[in-house]
């Protein structure tokens, strides 16, 4: 028998290992009561006890109260039975654990009552809130009344009492008062008509408007573990076209250590609402749902995600709107999440629409992003208790609850006078603090997070104010070194941009949102402003302050300034009028570019990442190269922009950096993605992955074609190994190519994309092989096809490799002990000026 013993051991071990992380919520408090019954009443796998059963519930009416029951078909078992009261009645509970609590109440006018049941005039109200205010079934377009609402109950107690008006009677058929779990609602949420957290939202009353399982079938409370109902979505959607369904089975949902099934069960985040027609090149395209609510009250609003769809990370990147709102900028589920299929939501607070009682929630592709695609698994949206505490109308409890059942109301108002004279004294305090502080204040507070200088160095970094004589802000400029750049005040951003009109929005990325502005000295700059919901943030933030604040380059898109007043993150850059390169490729109606505009381009980016790579006294790895990151200024000069990924390369003594990875799905270099080691290799990869979309004018990504066509990189390899390269450039190329230039084009693509880094070129060399396909695309026509088809070089021409960047042009603390790019630049010709005119030997 001992011998038995460890594997039963092993078998419980495993059978453990094996149980969920999370256990079902059992509430505290747990009232299921069936009005007016005189036997339990069994409702969907839970079971109502009769209300004249009152053990830790006291029932008390001030008039008579009237029993009905019916055999007849009722909508479910709890509507079998009603209680009908000719004068205000109320249930007293009592609460063993505080916290918000479900507050749901059941209504059906049984036919066959004494009383016209349908015409019964229905007020009901707590404590301390509102919730019904003189509702009735004649215009209700609907045979029963189910209300679901949250409430945070502060004492040992909780009263629900109904009050009958108009010389009628009132009724209830069922009550649930029922313990929610506390981490289910926050205290605050993002409102965004201010962009400012509303706060205490525990001391309002909730009522749950709609709860929608996206692209999937009626949930009900046995298979919710708070008892929740979630309805399909459709009848809601604005265009049924817009939306396909997707599912997967649930139990391959991975629900996150912070994230349970009581936020929402698995068989929500199984299903999703995703883009009927993904990879639209219209912008303008979102799946949007419209909901009839009540002007005057503001909205809690809770958007449920989870990447069902998705074959690998970062492939699904989407924005998120709330009426014109945008409530999600650039969302990546996978890098929110660290996982596919795992469940991830956000809550916000919104009004109606402005021009309708409705609301409007839309999902749409973010128009940077390589696969453009959106989806939403679920959908909660409750009213918010007004400023009179009530969900319906602007009556009080106070004025709705007889005089008789208000002694306390007295004693309220003065705790009520008390607690106010309190808190006038306090703020009269608070303001002569701030007083006092203001005029102590120094002209710039920045983030802790963030000291200046930004450097740990030698030199200190001195700040003198100057002040504009429009606007009278003052801005900091750095003495000692002017590639820190300038820092901004709030206010001078708010005039360079308008108050950041949308007008002159220029796009909107993972970080936020960039505006063009005018500075006042009428420089255009970019200026991109960090959004508070955004999954970027400090870190970001501070990298590309970091990088770009030690490297001044032609090629680089500049910092000119930054700001971090009032917990803003705003960087300012130089405005680059024709934008990014992938505009000019595909997806806008934009002119075609040539031949040679392609790839003075390619040329520009190429000097940008070989100068960060080799241009500083340690290489810099940009870490998310691509078509939407590198921008043309007003002449198509290309330079290299967005460098919040960016990472310092290794050390001499190493081969690699090891780190999580990071960047844009479809340009990630393979052996980076499965290893996790970061060489400046990777950025070869990318760039490789660059010049074939430049060629082909297609995303990198694109899943509604042929599975051997979606990767970019795979497909137009195969295509570049047979030779035939051309059959799949952009049409607007064909017979204005020479196919030398084009044969080089496609030899050095193919070495960028070769599988592991160690056989792919150096920045350097992918430079050299691109100057040299713009040569013999301009000496084209001086030039014959060489007989050795092996080598495509100008014969009596003997090429030289690029020397590796002279690492003696180095940043030392910031600064440039060299020149910069014109020295590059002035190599560069060196090695070319025998190209440049191939008959002048």
């Amino acid at each position: 028998m001992v011998k038995w013993v460890p594997l039963v051991l092993s078998v419980i071990l495993v059978g453990l290992l094996g149980h969920e992380s999370y256990a079902a919520f059992s509430p505290t408090d747990n009232y299921l009561i069936a009005c007016g019954s005189s036997n339990n009443v069994v409702d969907q796998d839970r079971t109502f006890i009769p209300d004249s059963m009152q053990s830790s519930f006291v029932f008390k009416s001030q008039g008579n109260s009237v029993v009905a029951s019916s055999n007849s078909s009722v909508p479910s078992q709890i509507y079998q039975s009603l209680r009908v009261f000719t004068a205000p009645a109320s249930y007293k509970f009592e609460i063993q654990q505080q916290g918000r609590h479900w507050v749901r109440l059941y209504f059906y006018p049984l036919p066959g009552s004494v009383h016209d049941l349908g015409s019964a005039s229905i007020t009901a109200v707590t404590d301390d809130f509102v919730l019904l205010n003189n509702f009735t079934f004649k215009n209700y377009n609907g045979s029963h009344l189910f209300k679901e609402y949250v409430i945070n109950v502060t004492s040992d107690s909780l009263s629900l009492t109904f009050i009958p008006s108009n010389n009628s009677v009132t009724f209830v058929n069922g009550i649930e008062v029922v313990s929610v779990p506390d981490e289910l609602f926050p205290d605050q949420a993002l409102y965004l008509s201010s962009s400012v957290p509303l706060s205490d939202l525990s001391n309002l009353a909730l009522e749950t408007v709609y709860r929608l399982n996206m692209g999937g079938p009626l949930v009900t409370p046995q298979n919710d573990t708070l008892g929740r109902i979630w309805e399909n979505d459709r009848k809601y959607l604005h265009v049924n076209s817009s939306a396909v369904n997707v599912s997967v089975d649930p139990s391959s949902i991975k629900y996150r250590v912070a994230l349970t099934p009581e936020i929402a069960p698995n068989s929500v985040y199984a299903t999703a609402e995703a883009m009927g027609n993904p990879n639209v090149a219209n912008s303008n395209f979102n799946v949007t749902w419209v909901f009839p609510v009540e002007k005057n009250y503001m909205y809690f609003v809770r958007v449920h995600f989870c990447d069902i769809i998705s074959l690998a990370m970062n492939t699904l990147v989407f924005n998120v709107y709330i009426n014109s709102d945008i409530a999600l900028a650039s969302l990546d589920l996978s890098s929110s999440t660290g996982a596919l299929a795992a469940p991830y939501y956000k809550d916000f607070i919104s009004n109606s629409s402005t021009d309708s009682d409705t609301l409007m929630v839309s999902v749409g592709p973010d128009t940077m992003a390589d696969i453009t695609n959106a989806i939403l698994n679920g959908l909660e949206i409750m009213k918010i208790s007004n400023d009179a505490r009530s969900l319906d109308g602007l009556s009080s409890v106070e004025g709705l609850l007889p005089k008789s059942a208000t002694k306390k109301s007295k004693l309220g108002i003065i705790i009520g006078l008390a607690v106010g004279i309190s808190a006038a004294v306090v703020l009269i305090g608070l303001c002569y603090c701030c007083l006092v502080a203001r005029r102590s204040k120094t002209p710039h507070q920045g983030h802790p997070w963030l000291p200046l200088p930004l450097y740990g160095n030698s030199q200190t970094m001195t700040k003198v104010s100057t002040t504009s004589q429009k606007s009278g802000t003052a801005s900091c400029i750095s003495l000692t070194s002017s590639n820190l750049g300038r820092l901004f005040m709030f206010q001078e951003i708010m005039d360079a941009t308008n108050k950041f009109d949308e007008s002159l929005l220029l796009g909107v990325g993972g970080f936020g949102r960039v505006y063009k502005g005018t500075l006042e000295d009428g420089t255009k700059v970019a200026v991109k402003r960090g959004n508070p919901r955004s999954e970027q943030g400090l870190a970001e933030f501070r990298t590309e302050i970091e990088m770009l604040s030690k490297l001044r380059h032609r090629h680089l898109v500049s910092l000119i300034g930054y700001c971090d007043e009032r917990s803003e993150m705003i960087l300012v850059y130089e405005y680059m009028a024709n934008g990014p390169l992938r505009s000019h490729l595909y997806g806008t109606d934009l002119p075609s570019l040539s031949w040679k505009q392609r790839l003075e381009i390619c040329i520009g980016a190429a000097r940008g990442l070989h100068y960060l790579h080799t241009g500083a006294a340690q290489s810099i790895i940009h870490r998310d190269v691509k078509t939407t990151n590198i921008l043309l200024d007003e002449n198509f000069v290309a330079k290299v922009a967005d460098f919040g990924l960016s990472k310092t390369g290794p050390a001499l003594d190493q081969t690699h950096v090891s780190t999580a990875v990071k960047g844009s799905f479809g340009y990630l270099d393979p052996e980076y993605f499965r290893r996790q080691q970061l060489t400046e290799k990777s950025d070869v990869y990318s760039f490789g992955v660059v010049l074939m979309e430049v060629l082909c004018t297609r995303p990198a990504l694109n899943p509604v074609l042929p599975r051997e066509q979606v990767n970019i990189a795979e497909w137009a390899m195969s295509w570049q190994k047979k030779g035939m390269l051309d059959q799949i450039m952009d049409p607007t190329l064909v017979g204005k190519v020479n196919p030398a230039s084009l044969k080089k084009f496609g030899e050095t693509a193919e070495k960028c994309l070769a599988e592991y880094g160690v056989d792919r070129p150096t920045m350097g060399d992918v430079l050299w092989n691109l100057e040299y396909a713009l040569q013999l695309e301009e000496t084209s026509s001086a030039l014959t096809e060489p007989e050795d088809n092996s080598t495509n070089h100008i014969p009596g021409i003997p090429l030289t490799p690029l020397e590796p960047f002279d690492h003696s042009v180095s940043m030392i603390e910031g600064v440039n002990s060299g020149t910069d790019d014109d020295a590059e630049d002035v190599a560069t010709s060196a090695v070319f000026s025998q190209l440049v005119n191939p008959r002048g030997r």
